[in-house]
């Protein structure tokens, strides 16, 4: 089977590799199509601090049944669960197993999705939502992550929310707070094409820079109730004080390469609550699945499906400013 194969810093390569060997409790899926995220970024940039090479790439996926299911025959479509957690932690044990101590990702920990054939645990698999596209169906994890910001960071319908960064989680996380009510919504994004993406949704989208504060003050008058950070950038870190009012809250999204700085007497004066967010819960990717049979938005953030050959081209479209918001790699 072909495989695209991260083998050091900034060096990836098409190989034919073993199709995997299905093991007691696990399935093995044909794959359909997968997306390149952030993180595997990180990894390709030599940043990650445990996922090592020579490693198959890719934690979002969709991909047909291919061995013995108890539940599901061959030939269903499916997307993965990816986060392997033990089950038996403090956090396991207190609901937080997107989060668990000794937590684990295919396509980080072990081979991943980015091949022609991947192998998951049983319980790792769920159906994909009735006529949903294979492509669509291998979003439905950054999806997944948009709800569980949405959840985790306290949004309640009808706050008033601003998304810095129209990446595919910027946009993924403004169409499903829109999808929960929020009719006051603005998103800064520095990219034009990114832009016009998020105004071709129907979004209150304005170029990032300095008039940024003033644009969400004379929207929300005071700031916004949630402001979601999907930039991962100082610029953006430097402003979020200011564009969230008083009592508000501060979601941070993106991952963040480099420390960076915040002034926290901003935040001891305007008394503002930050959530970080990592991953989702099993019911946070349950309720992504709904919603991707109800948001026809989400798939237009795909708008590169490459052939596994062009694995290079995928990660040079994401490794500086381009059209891109989600790239994936179709093996079909």
């Amino acid at each position: 089977m072909k495989g695209i194969v991260f083998e050091g810093t900034q060096k990836l390569a098409v190989r034919d590799l073993p199709i995997p060997t299905v093991k007691e409790g696990w399935v093995l899926i044909k794959v359909s199509h997968a997306g390149i995220c952030g993180s595997d970024m990180t990894i390709y940039f030599g940043k990650h601090p445990r996922a090592k090479a020579p490693l198959v790439l890719g934690h979002e996926f969709s991909g047909y049944i291919a061995s013995w299911h108890p539940t599901l025959p061959e030939g269903t479509l499916v997307t993965v669960y990816p986060y392997l957690s033990c089950g038996e932690c403090d956090i396991c044990e207190s609901g937080g197993r997107n989060a668990c101590i000794t937590l684990k990702l295919i396509g980080i920990d072990l081979d991943g999705g980015m091949a022609e054939y991947v192998l998951v645990p049983f319980g790792s698999v769920y159906k994909a939502p009735e006529n949903i596209s294979p492509k669509l169906t291998a979003f439905i994890e950054p999806i997944g992550i948009s709800v569980h910001s949405m959840r985790h960071g306290g949004y309640r319908p009808g706050d008033r929310v601003v998304v810095f960064g129209a990446g595919s989680i910027g946009l993924a996380v403004a169409l499903t707070v829109r999808q929960y009510g929020a009719n006051n919504l603005i998103i800064f994004e520095p990219n034009p094409v990114r832009l016009e993406v998020a105004k071709s949704l129907g979004f209150d989208a304005l170029p990032f820079g300095p008039d940024a504060v003033n644009e969400i003050y004379n929207r929300t008058g005071g700031g916004a109730d949630c402001v979601f950070d999907c930039a991962g950038h100082q610029s953006v870190i430097d402003v979020l004080p200011d564009a969230v009012r008083i009592n508000g809250k501060i979601i941070l999204v993106a991952g963040y390469k480099n420390p960076p700085q915040m002034n926290f007497q901003k935040g001891m004066m305007r008394e503002f609550a930050i959530q970080f967010v990592r991953n989702c819960t099993r019911r946070d990717f349950e309720i992504a699945c709904a919603l991707t049979g109800r948001e026809p938005g989400y798939e237009k953030l795909v708008n590169y499906a490459l052939p596994v050959e062009e694995a290079q081209k995928g990660f040079d479209l994401l490794s500086a400013p381009s059209d891109a918001v989600k790239v994936m790699f179709a093996f079909e």
